[in-house]
């Protein structure tokens, strides 16, 4: 359960099986004030590995300590990070809110894509070469797994910039790969790690560097 003022929510079940599957919000007004016309949506942050169906729910009036039960059916692939979103009114005037993200386990995966890091300056110059290091956590015994690094560059190419397998790992053991780039251009990259167990995709996690 979880809490941004003025709203607490939380999402179960926690855990689905792969498909097609109902998942329900949970939304409590915790202010002061009345909430009005309530457009409440359940957003992907990678709508690869869960897509949310339907254009969410309309709820008329949330008054405070008030709680809705609101069901969505999602299409699961692999874990990944939702978000509740609303749009409203509170007190006669336009009310927007979202929640931090919300994880969603889908399956009993072998292992989990922790964390990308650009090891650099926040605005590093031209010619500089950055390291980006990956960590991967496994979840139980597991073996031909790969990470993939790849750059979007201020030009628009989409460049791989490593291809790393990852060793046999324990449950619970942490295993860290990396790669590197040197940035040959201004402005904004965007950093991915992909983590593959065979073809299919089990994680990616995302870092941006600015170059100046």
């Amino acid at each position: 359960m979880g809490t941004r003022f003025p709203i607490e929510y939380d999402l179960s079940p926690d855990t689905i099986p792969a498909g097609r599957r109902w998942v329900t919000l949970r939304i409590k007004n915790v202010g002061s004030d009345i909430l009005t016309g309530l457009d409440v949506r359940l957003n992907s942050l990678d709508a690869y590995s869960v897509s949310v169906y339907g254009t969410g729910s309309y709820v008329s009036s949330l008054a405070p300590g008030e709680e809705r039960l609101l069901p969505f059916q999602v299409s699961a692939n692999t874990t990944a990070s939702l978000y509740a979103s609303l749009d409203g009114w509170r007190e006669g005037e336009a009310f927007h809110w979202e929640s931090p993200a919300i994880m969603l386990t889908v399956g009993q995966e072998t292992a989990e894509l922790v964390s990308l890091f650009a090891m650099t300056e926040p605005y590093p110059a031209l010619k500089t070469t950055i390291r980006c290091e990956a960590a991967v956590r496994g979840l139980a015994e597991s073996e031909g797994l790969t990470v993939e690094f790849w750059a979007d560059t201020p030009s628009g190419d989409f460049e791989e910039l490593a291809s790393v397998e990852v060793k046999e790992l324990t449950e619970g053991e942490v295993a860290r790969y990396s790669a590197e780039i040197t940035v040959e251009e201004k402005g904004s990259y965007t950093v991915y790690a992909y983590l593959y167990d065979g073809v299919r995709r089990i994680g990616r996690k995302i870092e941006h560097i600015y170059v100046t």
